[in-house]
This record gives structure tokens, C-alpha cells and sequence, in this order.
């Protein structure tokens, strides 16, 4: 897939590190420009560099994507930098696994607030300069817990699930102007946020036990579908969500 997006400015928020990572190296590695967003600039400039070794060029911004000024100077930044914008991963997200009736109010919020709200933010200043031009690409990453029933998570599944709605409603709303809105909703994907459980054999084994296919996901395994969502291939395919887990959340 090298070289298929050659040119191409994207943003990907939480960029710093799991599958944000794997998502900017891929969008990399097929030849577009990358804004990497997170909180953590010390983490942004480790992927910056993995990229410049590569001989590629990317910009690293340090961004609260809750904070409506702080992501519009985002792609501000990137546009300044790169001159244009043409895709967009919204990949920020948090997890709380506090039981419902021991979660505060304020812990339910962030998740919601990180989750929803920063994909919102994300989608609308981008969703200015993608719908000026015609054309552009919003990839939502969602998550199999919006589509099945998780005990302890309700504040995520339930921004995920807000988030494939999100998704479908900017598809419809935006077609018209050359510009597709899609999600991939992934399941449990080999990342370094889970490297400390695979190396636990028990708490491993009961992951896995739950996926029928008996394993995680690797990034070679969602890098194909990502850079279909974000290339030209797509175009005439919007509102659509890309479930990548192993058979985990089939009825």
C-alpha cells in the first residue's frame, strides 16, 4: 500500500501512542503528511521521529482535544505547515471501568466529554476546510464495546456507541459536499497500552477466551482497512462502520 496517498495531509488525534500510533506510521509509511494530536508532546516527538527516520515528515501539535480553541489552532497548524487537509482520525479516547454505582458523575463526564465531545470538536474544525474543497475523508475509531453489552464500561460503550451515530448523521450531512465519514469500531488490537496483560498469562487467556478467534489483532491487521477508508477507493462508500474483532461482539 506504500505511496497510495502520496501527498495527502491527515490529522490523528491520540497519536502518541496504541493504535493512534500504528494509525499515523501507516498513514506515513502510504506516503501522506501527518498532525499527530495527543496531550503528551514528549510522546507525539517519539512518533515524529520513528516517522523522520523513515524519511518521511510529520508535525506533532500537543493538544486537549475537549478544548474547543486548542483543536481549532490543531488544524490551523497542520494547514499552516501542510497547505491543505484531506483526512482526518479521530482517535482520542479514554477508558473509566469503574462499576456504574461507584462512578462519580465527574469520572463519567471525562470519558464522554474525551470520547464524544473531542471527536465533535475534531470533525467540525476539520469538516470546514474538507467541505470548502469537495473532498476529504473523517475516519471515527469507535469500538466493539458499542455494539455489545460490557460490564464496568458503560461511560465508554456508551460514547462509542454516540459515536457511530455521530458518524452516520455526518455521512448523511455531508455527502453532498465530496466528503465521506466512516468508522472502524476495533476489538482488542496488540498495542504497547496492553503489553504489561499479554505478558500475564491468565488475565491474557481470559481476554482471548472471549474472542472467537482466539487472539488479538495485530496493527498489519487494521493498517489495509484504514488506508481504504482514507484513499480514493472509498469514495462512494460513507456512514459505513468496519468491525475488526476477531468475531468478538457477533451476536
Amino acid at each position: 500500500m506504500t505511496g497510495t496517498l502520496h501527498g495527502a495531509v491527515a490529522v490523528v488525534t491520540g497519536a502518541g501512542r496504541g493504535l493512534g500510533r500504528e494509525i499515523a506510521l501507516a498513514l506515513s509509511a502510504a506516503g501522506a503528511h501527518v498532525v499527530l494530536a495527543s496531550r503528551t508532546q514528549a510522546q507525539l516527538d517519539e512518533v515524529v521521529a520513528e516517522i523522520a527516520a523513515r524519511g518521511a515528515e510529520a508535525l506533532a501539535v500537543a493538544t486537549d482535544v475537549t478544548d474547543e480553541s486548542a483543536v481549532d489552532e490543531l488544524i490551523r497548524a497542520g494547514v499552516d505547515r501542510f497547505g491543505r487537509l484531506d483526512i482526518v482520525v479521530n482517535n482520542s479516547g479514554i477508558v473509566d471501568t469503574s462499576p456504574l454505582l461507584e462512578q462519580s458523575a465527574a469520572a463519567w463526564d471525562r470519558v464522554i466529554s474525551t470520547n464524544l465531545r473531542g471527536t465533535y470538536l475534531v470533525t467540525r474544525a476539520a469538516g470546514r476546510h474538507l467541505t470548502a474543497q469537495g473532498s476529504g475523508k473523517v475516519i471515527n475509531i469507535a469500538s466493539n464495546f458499542a455494539l455489545m453489552g460490557v460490564a464496568n464500561h458503560a461511560a465508554y460503550s456508551a460514547s462509542k456507541a454516540a459515536v457511530i451515530a455521530f458518524t452516520k448523521a455526518m455521512a448523511v450531512e455531508w455527502a453532498r459536499h465530496g466528503v465521506q465519514v466512516n468508522a472502524i469500531a476495533p476489538g482488542y488490537f496488540e498495542t504497547d497500552l496492553n503489553a504489561a496483560m499479554r505478558a500475564d498469562d491468565d488475565m491474557f487467556s481470559r481476554v482471548t477466551r472471549a474472542i472467537p478467534a482466539r487472539r488479538m489483532g495485530t496493527p498489519a491487521e487494521l493498517g489495509p482497512w484504514l488506508l481504504l477508508l482514507a484513499g480514493p477507493a472509498s469514495d462512494f462508500m460513507t456512514g459505513e462502520v468496519i468491525v475488526i474483532d476477531g468475531g468478538q461482539s457477533v451476536p
